[in-house]
C-alpha cells in the first residue's frame, strides 16, 4: 500500500510507510485577503495543535464553472499578491491550482506545489509546462479517468524530468448530477509509485444539480477522509470554511471549520491503526 516516492515540501514529507498525512487545506476559492489570512491561521493553530503537517490550498481563479455567472475569484494578479502576503505573515506552504500554460511561470514563483485541476488533466501542455517548473505537483484525476489512466498523465510530467508527482482521487461522474467515489482508485494509483490524495470534499459534489451551481453532501466528509486513510492516502486534501452556507463557491461540500479538529485527531488515530496492521505491505 505504500508508494516508493517520498517528496519533501519544505520540512513536509510526503509518501514513504513512516510518514504521517499531510493535509492540503483551505476554502474554495479567494473571496477577500482578511478572510483567507482568518482561514489559514485558524487551519495552522488546529494543525499545529494536533501535529499534523499542513500545506494551504489556495485558488485565485476557478475557471471551470458551469454558470458564467459563477463567482471565479479576484484574478492571477490581484491572487497571487494576496497568496505572497499570506505566506510571508503566516509561514505555510502553498498549493495553488493553475489552468493556463501562460500561468504557470507566475504561479511556480510562488507555490510550493502546483495543482492541476481535474478538468484539466488531460491538457497536455498544461501538464508539461507545470511540470517543466521542477516543482511537486498535485494533478487531480478527472471525474472522467479510469485510475489505471492516470499513469499515462504522470507520464508527461516524467518525461520533463520531474517526478514529484501527487495524484489525487476526487470522485468519477456518469451524469446526472452526481459523482461516485471508488476508493480501490487510491491503491491502483499508489501502484505506480506516486503518493496519491484522497480529495474528501470534492467526492461528494453533486456538479451542476444547483440550477446552473453545484449541490453536495457535506454531511459525508468525515467519512470519506476515513476511508482515504484506510484505503492508504498519503494525503488528505479538503476545502473548508468558517461559514461554508456563505461561500460563493462549493458551498454544500466545505467542511465547516469548527468540525476540522475533530476530524483530523480521529484521522490520525486511523492512521495509527492502518499502519500497525499492515505493516510491510498488503
Amino acid at each position: 500500500m505504500n508508494s516508493h516516492r517520498i517528496i519533501r515540501v519544505g520540512d513536509i514529507i510526503i509518501g514513504g510507510e513512516k510518514s504521517r498525512f499531510v493535509l492540503f487545506a483551505g476554502p474554495c476559492v479567494i473571496e477577500n485577503e482578511n478572510l483567507l489570512h482568518n482561514i489559514a491561521k485558524e487551519i495552522k493553530n488546529i494543525t499545529d495543535r494536533v501535529s499534523i503537517p499542513f500545506v494551504f490550498k489556495c485558488s485565485y481563479d476557478k475557471a471551470n464553472r458551469l454558470s458564467i455567472d459563477s463567482y471565479r475569484g479576484p484574478g492571477l494578479k490581484d491572487g497571487l499578491r494576496i497568496i505572497s502576503g499570506l505566506k510571508e505573515e503566516i509561514g505555510v506552504p502553498v498549493v495553488v491550482d493553475v489552468h493556463l500554460p501562460d500561468e504557470v511561470e507566475y504561479v511556480a514563483e510562488l507555490a510550493d506545489i502546483i495543482q492541476i485541476p481535474a478538468f484539466l488533466c488531460r491538457q497536455t501542455d498544461l501538464v508539461v509546462e507545470a511540470a517543466k517548473t521542477k516543482k511537486p505537483l498535485h494533478i487531480k484525476k478527472g471525474q472522467f479517468m479510469a485510475p489505471e489512466d492516470m499513469f499515462y498523465i504522470a507520464e508527461k510530467a516524467l518525461k520533463q524530468g520531474n517526478e514529484n508527482i501527487i495524484l489525487c482521487e476526487r470522485g468519477t461522474t456518469f451524469g446526472y448530477h452526481n459523482l461516485v467515489i471508488d476508493f480501490r482508485s487510491i491503491p491502483i494509483m499508489k501502484g505506480f509509485g506516486f503518493p496519491v490524495s484522497i480529495d474528501a470534499t470534492h467526492s461528494l459534489q453533486h456538479p451542476g444539480s444547483a440550477r446552473g451551481y453545484s449541490g453536495g453532501n457535506n454531511e459525508f466528509i468525515e467519512y470519506v477522509a476515513m476511508a482515504g486513510l484506510v484505503f492508504g492516502a498519503d494525503v488528505v486534501f479538503l476545502e473548508t470554511h468558517p461559514q461554508p452556507q456563505t461561500a460563493p463557491s462549493d458551498a454544500a461540500v466545505m467542511l465547516p471549520l469548527s468540525r476540522l479538529e475533530p476530524l483530523l485527531v480521529k484521522l490520525k488515530k486511523i492512521q495509527k491503526q492502518v499502519k500497525n496492521n499492515y505493516k510491510g505491505g498488503c
